[in-house]
């Protein structure tokens, strides 16, 4: 019996793997997020990738799509033995207003798809090796939607907000970490997207924030006593999905057509999480039909005056044509084109990527404008957001 008895340093050898033990679980153990703090990564992220997705649906001169956003906080480790699968990882870094970094991680085939319509091809037959002139392509596409998303943040935040031109490169996840600056056990916030390109793309994109980041923002954005009065809860790190509860009265505030969107404003909402269980439903906005009217009608604005100071993008349309890469490439000062319009026929006039006009150019103090001619009706417009 004396022999099963263990002795006193045996019983301190325990005690000590023990307490390391504890101690390297509450090491491990995920930030805690409050309620609050989730809904507010949800809406700067909502808005930036809004704002980004507008901008990529006039560069792809596509109807792009982008579902509300879902936060979890992962790991690089989780991520690889999730999806251990090559990727095209761009990373933003932010120098001016903001101070961090932030990846975001799409599959290499919806990369080929944007860098090919980039190219002004259809799509249709992507490159299949991702080589530098793809990841070229891209990383322009990027970094026009990023420094539009910057600049959603500026007036989001109230500063000005200055980024580096994105970087791109691929990854093959199965073999190679996520970033070099990122530890495999190391927590970041993921806020995920179903984003759609006509029938071109229907896949997810991940934007990954490090923890102390995505707390600078949340500092910006948040009154103190907003978080002082939440409780404290963790965040499932499996699901973690937002989604607007459909029993409220209250409408949802997340744009589900990034392309025929303004930079979309914070603004209050009303979110529950629902179970792990329950699948998560997003439909399409649904418009009523507009009667054929032959002025502006008096219509009561409501809370559209809480819009009425979003900036838009007014473009002005001279005319299209195509060509190939070669033809671009051989482009030199002198080079000539023609485009697709008559002289002296009307313009387009586009806000946000949307045809709202039609006029004529005119000189204003030896500056271009354009006259209105002519205005496309209000169901035309609404037809063309469906």
């Amino acid at each position: 019996m004396g022999s099963n008895m263990l002795s006193q340093e045996e019983i301190d050898a325990l005690l000590k793997v023990s307490l390391d033990q504890d101690d390297q679980d509450a090491s491990s153990e995920a930030p805690r997020l409050q309620e609050s703090e989730k809904d507010a990564l949800g809406e700067i992220g909502n808005i930036s990738m809004g704002t980004a997705a507008t901008t990529m649906s006039l560069l792809l001169n596509r109807r792009v799509q982008i579902t509300i956003p879902r936060v979890s906080i992962t790991t690089p480790q989780e991520i690889s033995d999730t999806s251990p699968i090559p990727f095209i990882v761009v990373e933003v870094g932010y120098t001016e207003g903001l101070r961090g970094r932030n990846l975001l991680v799409m599959r290499t085939s919806d990369g080929a798809v944007i860098a090919d319509l980039m190219m002004g091809r259809d799509g249709l037959k992507p490159q299949e090796i991702i080589d530098d002139f793809v990841l070229s392509a891209l990383a322009e596409a990027m970094n026009q939607m990023m420094g539009s998303a910057a600049t959603s943040l500026s007036s989001m935040f109230n500063r000005t907000i200055v980024i580096s031109p994105p970087a791109a490169r691929m990854i093959d996840l199965g073999h190679q970490p996520l970033d070099a600056h990122f530890s495999n056990d190391e927590f970041l916030i993921k806020i995920a997207f179903s984003m759609t390109v006509e029938d071109l793309i229907d896949s997810e994109i991940m934007l990954l924030l490090q923890v102390d980041f995505a707390k600078e923002m949340l500092e910006l954005l948040l009154p103190d006593g907003e978080i002082a009065n939440e409780v404290s809860l963790p965040l499932d790190r499996q699901d973690g999905a937002v989604v607007a509860d459909p029993s409220e009265p209250k409408t949802q505030s997340f744009p589900t057509s990034a392309a025929a969107t303004s930079a979309p404003t914070a603004s209050p909402q009303t979110l529950t999480r629902r179970p792990a269980t329950q699948p998560v439903t997003v439909q399409p906005v649904e418009f009523q039909p507009l009667p054929q009217v032959s002025a502006s009608p008096q219509v009561s604005t409501g809370n559209l005056q809480l819009l009425l100071d979003v900036p838009l993008q007014l473009t002005v349309e001279l005319g299209r044509t195509e060509k190939t890469v070669r033809e671009v490439l051989d482009l030199v000062p002198g080079s000539i084109f023609e485009l697709d319009r008559v002289a002296g026929e009307p313009v387009d006039i586009h806000v946000n990527g949307k045809l709202v006009a039609k006029g004529e150019v005119v000189v204003i103090d030896d500056n271009f404008g354009v006259r209105i001619t002519d205005i496309i009706s209000v169901i035309d417009r609404v037809s063309n957001l469906q």
